[in-house]
């Protein structure tokens, strides 16, 4: 590893965040758990897990790291959300609960949970632009989909007719749980854009 390696951040209060650190670690990366606003100040880049996305982002709020995160994102720090990250990441929910908050950062429309209950989790093979080699494992938890995407971001991926995978500038969301697989492509691609934006800061 070399001491480029950047440093990214996975948000640690809820959801699988010990999966995502495995996988960023795999992928290159230093990865750290954050939790304050003191520790999101010392990370390159930062993974919004999977969990409940109502309750991530009242504990978000809670622990006082929604507004630097909200702040961080718009100043262009990476960020990749998985699942309920996915949410959190969206300029709009279409039938948000109360009290649901979102960092923004991808002008997008999420449907929560709108794989259905019944079909609580499936894997599916997902071709990711960008991902080179097989399609990715993605493996599907009650989870969101795109329901529409403004100009300025890119569709990545598609299963079954619905957007799954968006990226807009620095920020990149997935459906799927791509820590969940020992595939760590997605991982290596955040990195990548991690690394990539920590290269046009330093000039």
């Amino acid at each position: 590893m070399s001491h480029e390696a950047p440093v990214i951040g996975v948000l640690a209060l809820q959801g699988d965040v010990r999966e995502h650190l495995v996988a960023l670690a795999a992928a290159d990366a230093v990865a750290r758990p954050v939790r304050r606003p003191e520790e999101l100040a010392e990370v390159d880049g930062l993974v919004l897990p999977g969990g409940e996305s109502t309750t991530i982002s009242k504990l978000a709020v809670l622990f006082g790291v929604m507004e630097p995160l909200r702040a961080r994102v718009r100043d262009g720090m990476p960020v990749y959300g998985t699942c309920a990250g996915m949410i959190l990441l969206a300029d709009k929910i279409l039938d948000p609960r109360s009290g649901q908050e979102t960092v923004g950062g991808i002008d997008m429309i999420v449907r929560r949970n709108a794989f259905g209950r019944q079909n609580e989790s499936f894997e599916a093979a997902v071709d990711v632009k960008g991902v080179a080699g097989d399609p990715v494992e993605g493996v599907f938890i009650r989870a969101p989909w795109v329901e529409s995407v403004g100009a300025g971001a890119e569709v990545l991926a598609e299963h079954d007719g619905h957007i799954v995978a968006v990226r807009q500038g620095n920020a990149l969301a997935t459906s799927f749980h791509p820590e969940l697989t020992g595939d760590h492509r997605m991982h290596a691609l955040f990195v990548d854009m991690v690394r990539a934006n920590g290269a046009t800061e330093s000039l």
